[in-house]
């Protein structure tokens, strides 16, 4: 459906096919689609009009704040100073009043002058400049149809460009790699022209066409190539920023991509032919012939129909469309699958990693070992954690590693039942998929909630049934006014994190609307609220029975308030005894499930930290306890998601760990020597713990400061 689109923020327009080098590696002319010698020379008027209304109505629907159009080609320059002023005076009245407009160029620059750049000054727009490095380098592919070089003039347009008039529209330098080309002798030469960043780009390759890959190299050139310009550059002190260095410790640190080639972020960008056809990236050209295709163009359709093509929804799927190596792989948030074309093979399409893969992993795996950047974002607030310190923003942090963790388990099960006859299952899995393409802000409950990840460890055991996702999705979908089938147990809808609907039928399946939960036979879950404190009472969801211990049915009136004043007078207590435990808390518990007896700790935590189930007492000490040991446990189980504190092997240490951290929090709410001895001996043993990793070894040290 055309509504239900991702917005497209980024328009490639062809303002001109040819070209004036003959660059080899070019994959505009070089490689399997060669639909530009069909196209005319030089975009028209009239489609520069239609581009201009249609990207306008796009941002105007979507309501974006901004969208950043790329005049590129071939060569755009060839346009002409006065044609490429045209196309930049149509773009921004078509724009003005609706949104910001981010007017780029990517030339050869060959022809940049004076005029150009005056033009380009009047509009602000960005200039990028393809250069491969240093003469030899430059010289190596980037020719006239002759051989003859075009280093010098494009250093002289770099200079144009350093003047003080015009450095504000120099966007930077792409490269593209060759690995014959000395690593330092390009990073040198690019950084001695000033640029305010630079872009390394993986030569355009497929498994049909594989990279050059000299066989005097390692297995992992490329990798081997950037590393030395990553080792030159931090040496340095990062003069100017090189996008994918920045972008592998954006994401190893838990941030965004930075690039179209690496990360999981949703594809957001469409081309405009010179003869107003739209097309996919231009990257796809490297596949085959009519890669890009869409069979859509300006004259007809809006961007709201392309943004519907199958083509870019596929690079819209994040993780969810990957292959089944990527999936698994322990650095596919950084690396993405790599770039979309670069996974391309005959047989199998773009299931595939990419072509890149190995150096890929080991260029990732090299940047987080010389940084530290993902072990910084994992134990980022690490020392306020052990030591009780942490004012929330690790359960923060540890939080949205764990939906990551459930979205990648969620991944696996949508695979392991790829091929399940079960009408419910794929309706279910086809509206998540939707979603998360649409807007998948709405998943993030779904991901997020303790009992989803409950459920997705149940149901790859096959101990619970797949059609729980269909109950999931409508949670996260009925506000936006979808009409959902869910799945009836025992006379009840479940909806996690909302509630339940009372339906007439026992078993089978109901579909159910916003509507519905304004009924008399709609039951929310009843909250506990206080200063800082918002959580659910969660006596209802099916997957809460993770503690070890029966859970309470739905409570009465009677019950929920006497549970209530009982969290509220045990939380006042965690306040005093344990204010930056309480902020910790506050940020990472989503749900209290209550129990019909206290939980078993030895247990493995079933909602993690944002989850936890406790038994009633009077004893508001004693309630207490069992709150904050609970979160402690399960603080603590989310941070070996991410990281090793001891050898897994060496069950005693794991189990003297939980314990020793929780402890070292609760002794706070019941202050007895006999306790804080037991403690204190309990450190003391795992302090002496051969297993304990370096990281294992900082975090009892900080426990130890606790005490």
């Amino acid at each position: 459906m055309f509504g239900s689109c991702v917005p497209l923020r980024q328009l490639v327009l062809k303002v001109h096919s040819r070209c004036d080098l003959a660059c080899d590696h070019c994959y505009v002319y070089e490689h399997a689609d060669q639909s530009w010698s069909s196209r005319p020379k030089q975009i028209s008027a009239e489609t520069i009009s239609w581009t201009a209304l249609r990207l306008a109505e796009h941002a105007k629907t979507h309501q974006l704040a901004s969208v950043q159009v790329i005049l590129h080609g071939g060569e755009p320059l060839l346009a002409g100073p006065h044609r490429l002023r045209a196309i930049c005076e149509e773009l921004a009245t078509a724009l003005r009043g609706v949104c910001d407009l981010d007017l780029r160029i990517h030339t050869n620059a060959v022809r940049l002058n004076p005029r150009h750049l005056d033009v380009f000054a009047e509009f602000d727009v960005r200039v990028g400049i393809s250069l491969d490095g240093d003469r030899a380098a430059n010289d190596r592919h980037r020719v006239f149809v002759d051989g003859r070089s075009s280093y010098d003039q494009v250093l002289d347009a770099i200079a144009l460009l350093n003047e003080a008039r015009y450095r504000r529209l120099y966007a930077g330098i792409l490269c593209t790699i060759d690995v014959r080309n000395d690593p330092i002798a390009v990073y040198d030469a690019l950084a001695e022209l000033r640029p305010p960043r630079i872009d390394f780009l993986l030569p355009h390759s497929t498994w049909n066409s594989p990279p050059p890959r000299p066989s005097h190299t390692t297995a992992t050139p490329y990798a081997d190539w950037l590393l030395a310009v990553h080792d030159r550059w931090s040496a340095q002190g990062h003069p100017m920023p090189v996008r994918i260095f920045d972008s592998i410790l954006s994401t190893l640190s838990g941030g965004p991509s930075l690039t179209e080639a690496m990360g999981l972020e949703s594809a957001d960008v469409v081309v405009v032919e010179t003869d107003g056809t739209y097309e996919q990236a231009d990257s796809l050209k490297t596949a085959y012939e009519g890669g890009p295709v869409t069979g859509m163009d300006v004259f007809r359709h809006t961007l709201d129909e392309v943004a519907s093509h199958p083509g870019l929804r596929a690079r819209q799927l994040g993780l969810a469309g990957l292959c089944d190596s990527c999936r698994a792989c322990p650095v596919v948030r950084s690396c993405g699958g790599g770039l979309f074309a670069h996974r391309y093979r005959d047989e199998t399409g773009f299931d595939n990693p990419s072509v890149f893969c190995a150096d890929l992993m080991q260029l990732i795996h090299s940047i987080d070992a010389r940084t530290g950047a993902s072990g910084n974002r994992a134990i980022q607030g690490f020392d306020a954690l052990a030591d009780g310190t942490d004012d929330g923003t690790a359960a923060r942090i540890l939080t949205e590693a764990r939906r990551g963790v459930t979205q990648v388990l969620l991944s696996d099960l949508g695979e392991e039942l790829r091929n399940r006859t079960d009408r419910l299952w794929d309706a279910s899995w086809e509206l998540f998929e939707e979603l998360w393409t649409r807007d998948r802000d709405l998943l993030e409950p779904l991901l997020s909630h303790p009992y989803t990840r409950t459920w997705v460890m149940r149901g790859l055991d096959r101990t619970a049934s797949p059609d729980h996702l269909a109950s999931l999705v409508a949670a996260a979908s009925l506000a936006s006014g979808a009409r959902v089938e869910v799945p009836v147990r025992n006379g009840f809808v479940h909806l996690p994190g909302a509630g339940r609907l009372g339906v007439p039928a026992v078993e089978g399946t109901v579909t159910v609307t916003m509507d519905d939960l304004r009924g008399p036979h709609w039951e929310p879950l009843r909250r506990v609220r206080d200063q800082g404190l918002d959580v659910a009472l969660d006596d209802l969801d099916p997957h809460r029975d993770c503690f070890g211990a029966p859970v309470l049915s739905r409570l009465d009136d009677e019950e929920t308030e006497r549970w209530r004043l009982g969290i509220l007078g045990s939380w006042e207590l965690i306040r005093k005894a344990l204010p930056a435990v309480a902020d910790s808390m506050e940020a990472g518990v989503r749900v209290i499930t209550p129990l019909a007896a206290p939980a078993d700790s030895r247990l493995t935590p079933g909602g993690g930290f944002g989850a936890l189930g406790v038994g009633f007492s009077h004893d508001p000490v004693r309630l207490a306890v069992d709150l904050v040991h609970g979160f402690r446990i399960g603080i603590l189980d989310a941070l070996l998601d991410v990281c090793d504190l001891y050898e897994e092997a060496d069950v005693h240490t794991g189990a003297l760990l939980s314990d020793t951290y929780a402890r070292a929090a609760t002794d706070a709410l019941r202050p007895k020597p006999v306790d804080s001895r037991r403690t204190r001996e309990q450190w003391e043993e795992l302090s002496a713990a051969a297993s304990l990793t370096a990281l294992g070894q900082r975090f009892v040290a900080g426990i130890g400061h606790s005490l």
